[in-house]
């Protein structure tokens, strides 16, 4: 049972915007931020509210997940590319789905409650946003954004877990994943593209066709390659980041290389494996920065 709601909810995509939580809480506990609450007494890591960011994470994402699966049952029963998923299979029901939407916002509510009381009052903002996100198809065609938006709250949201407060650089890490995550999920809708104007459902490829819509999603990684830039050049960083940083923007280049307008069999390959490794090698060279300094 455990592994149909993985399943359901796509646990293994957690990869995208858990790695710039972990960013967001590090920038809290180390320079070039003040130190604050995410360290103990000499200097010690609080790994007690390390557990609860990603506990966070995990349960703000299943349950956004999980309503997006509910949410867009009826259109996924008709899109053969989704109608083997876990709700339009049968697999797990309707109801079921939407009690453990319940249960995990509840948690993540909770989990926020123990953090700080900034985060705890935040905590239904950012609910109505991720949730929020799964209705946007059905009236504007920047619903990317929306998704962008909602897991760009990874870095800002562990920043705040650890100081309570709000800071330059984090909020640029948050940018960063607001285009990162954009870009990449116009490329991942050009494979629904045909389906979603059959059904009245927008999008950029809907609005904007094939061509424009992988040209958009070009800039839209350009603006996020900018900003990590930006960013370390702003914090004087130095060479584990710099690393770091040319990996992730090497991978947001080759992701573009697959995709192409009159080819889209790459596009999970582009979307899910180069967009992982990207997130995740980026935290990796940043977290070396941060103590190997």
């Amino acid at each position: 049972m455990i592994k149909k709601y993985l399943s359901l909810v796509k646990f293994s995509h957690t990869v995208f915007a858990m790695p710039f939580a972990v960013i967001g809480f590090f920038l809290g506990t180390s320079p070039p931020t003040p130190l604050s609450r995410g360290k103990e007494e000499g200097g010690a890591v609080n790994w007690k509210l390390f557990l609860l960011v990603l506990l966070c994470m995990v349960f703000a994402r299943s349950a956004a997940m999980a309503f997006n699966r509910w949410a867009d049952n009826k259109y996924d029963k008709e899109n053969i590319r989704t109608k083997a998923r876990e709700i339009p299979s049968g697999i797990i029901t309707s109801g079921n789905a939407l009690s453990f939407v319940i249960t995990n916002s509840i948690l993540f509510i909770v989990c926020t409650y123990f953090i700080n009381p900034i985060c705890f009052y935040l905590s239904p903002v950012a609910l109505s946003v991720i949730l929020g996100y799964s209705y946007t198809k059905r009236f504007t065609p920047l619903c990317h954004l929306i998704l962008g938006l909602g897991l760009s709250l990874a870095p800002i949201g562990s920043f705040l877990a650890v100081t309570g407060e709000f800071r330059l650089l984090p909020v640029l890490y948050s940018f960063v994943v607001f285009f990162w995550v954009s870009g990449f999920d116009i490329i991942y809708a050009l494979q629904d593209e045909a389906f979603d104007r059959s059904q009245n459902l927008q999008s950029i490829p809907v609005m904007m066709g094939t061509k424009n819509a992988l040209r958009l999603s070009r800039v839209l990684h350009l603006i996020a390659a900018s900003l990590v830039l930006f960013a370390g050049y702003f914090a004087g960083f130095h060479l584990w980041y710099w690393m770091g940083a040319g990996i992730f923007i090497s991978l947001l280049a080759y992701q573009h290389g697959l995709v192409k307008p009159n080819d889209l069999s790459k596009v999970n390959l582009a979307f899910f494996t180069t967009n992982g490794i990207a997130s995740v090698l980026f935290a990796l060279f940043f977290l070396l920065e941060m103590f190997l300094k």
